[in-house]
């Protein structure tokens, strides 16, 4: 049976340079890779550029007997299954694209006694069912399920921000299966979140080994620009846009190194979040009229539009510099040189903004983070959030606890990223690292537009913004229903 193993994967350095092609660990990677093979349970908080997969891929071709991946996102598990094979690794999926047949040969390898699949991605709904419990119970028996893998663990907490009460039912694992380990992976929990996830999971706090990264992306600017829907910033993003351009073409050094990594010198990879397919669409074709490559990426184009963007993309070809999308998208993509990450408007949630922000700058050098906030923005997300109380609740006679504490969760997340918006007194870094509790200090080095340059954040939030007390009296008004939740 798989249980706690103490001698050593001399093979792991091997198999990530020639299976993985990666030169190296990064930070802390070696650390959990080895709790992991020895059977530990781990819990991993690191941030987006992190390469938390690989901490439970790596095992996976190494180690004996199958892994388990619970996802949340479609798009999450089709983009890591494919570079996965890609990288000759036999991988699996089961989600609502499989075919019956593809189904049916997949589920008879798993219960084969000695599967030739390695990984088999499944959403937590698929683990609910009884057939697929039944058969998991059949691969343990044969001493073939080496671990669970929960990809995007903050689902499973009702304070997560993209809480999914499915995930609540993978406590199924550690009741059924004690002695399969199991790694949470995410990079947005708060301490409560933490704590929901190892006790919904049933974890051992005593032996369980915990990995956090710092929150603090130091090669990343982030930059709040004001706006509102009387004057269209489009102008002000195009303008910014064609200067980074023309100071890359500017540097000829520069464009000689891009060239010898098969990288264009006169691409500037980015990634647009917008709310809504319309204005996904409509900006994409915007930037095309200016001459810029750009292509919009949303659930509602066809299949083969959406896997054109994301090909096209990843690989720099011309015409596809920037894919404008909504924000499932970037999700498991090992895309290492988005130059900037843009936020159209105010995301949902200040877990979703970092996250999303956290896409740029996977290789270390220096990128941007641009959030254009406006107070409309954040009166239609205040909206929004008050319509999907009144449709959850609709026909209950009383609101059920968890729906209460998501609900509670999700206004003070949105007040907290207005908060983020509106601050003209702190250094950005340290409002993120705070929002999460980091206990490490982030060094700025003049990485955000507070550090850079405060006097002139000042002006042109007041240039920007009509009011300048809102913060406060959204709480003395009680806007984002927060305190019926107290």
């Amino acid at each position: 049976m798989p249980g706690k193993r103490k001698r050593p994967y001399s093979d792991i350095d091997f198999t990530l340079k020639r299976v993985f092609k990666k030169p190296g660990f990064r930070p802390l990677q070696r650390e959990v890779v080895t709790a992991t093979l020895e059977g530990e349970d781990v819990f991993l908080q690191a941030a987006t550029s992190f390469g938390k997969s690989l901490c439970y891929q790596l095992p996976a071709v190494v180690d004996f007997g199958m892994t388990i991946v619970v996802s949340p996102l479609l798009a999450l598990m089709n983009n890591q299954v494919a570079a996965l094979r890609n990288a000759r690794i036999r991988v699996e999926t089961i989600n609502s694209t499989t075919t019956p047949s593809e189904r049916t040969r997949i589920l008879a390898d798993l219960q084969c006694g000695h599967p030739l699949t390695r990984l088999l991605y499944v959403t937590p709904e698929f683990c609910q069912g009884d057939n697929f419990r039944r058969i998991l119970r059949i691969i343990h028996s044969q001493k073939e399920l080496a671990r669970i893998a929960v990809d995007e663990a903050h689902c499973v907490s009702e304070w997560g921000h993209d809480f999914r009460p499915s995930f609540q039912q993978l406590s199924f694992f550690k009741t059924e299966f004690p002695d399969v380990p199991i790694i949470c992976l995410t990079a947005t929990a708060t301490a409560r979140v933490r704590e929901d996830i190892i006790q919904t999971l049933a974890l051992d706090t005593s032996k369980l080994k915990m990995f956090r990264m710092t929150t603090s992306r130091p090669n990343l600017h982030y930059e709040v620009r004001f706006k509102s829907d009387d004057e269209d910033h489009y102008p002000n993003f195009l303008a910014w846009l064609k200067a980074a351009h023309a100071r890359r073409a500017a540097n000829p050094e520069r464009a000689s190194q891009l060239a010898s990594q098969n990288q264009r010198a006169d691409n500037v990879p980015g990634i647009i979040y917008t709310l809504f397919r319309k204005d996904c669409e409509s900006l994409a074709a915007r930037l095309r009229s200016d001459g810029i490559g750009a292509k919009p990426y949303h659930a509602g184009l066809p299949h083969s539009d959406r896997a054109d963007a994301l090909s096209g993309w990843v690989a720099n070809k011309p015409g596809y510099d920037i894919v404008v999308a909504t924000t499932a998208f970037g999700m498991g993509i090992d895309k290492e040189n988005v130059r900037f990450v843009v936020h159209w408007q105010l995301p949902k949630s200040f877990e979703g903004f970092y996250q999303e922000a956290g896409r740029a700058g996977r290789d270390g050098k220096a990128s941007v983070c641009i959030l254009y906030y406006g107070r409309e923005d954040r009166d239609r997300a205040s909206k929004m959030m008050s319509r999907d109380q009144v449709r959850q609740y609709k026909g209950k006679e009383a609101p059920v606890p968890a729906m209460q504490e998501q609900m509670k969760h999700r206004a003070k997340s949105l007040l907290a990223l207005t908060e983020y918006c509106e601050a003209t007194n702190k250094c950005r870094h340290k409002i993120i690292a705070d929002y999460f509790a980091d206990e490490e200090v982030p060094t700025c080095h003049f990485a955000c537009d507070w550090c850079k340059d405060a006097v002139g954040l000042v002006k042109r939030k007041e240039k920007g913004l009509a009011s300048e007390e809102w913060c406060s009296t959204q709480r003395e008004q009680g806007r984002y229903d927060v305190d019926e939740y107290e």
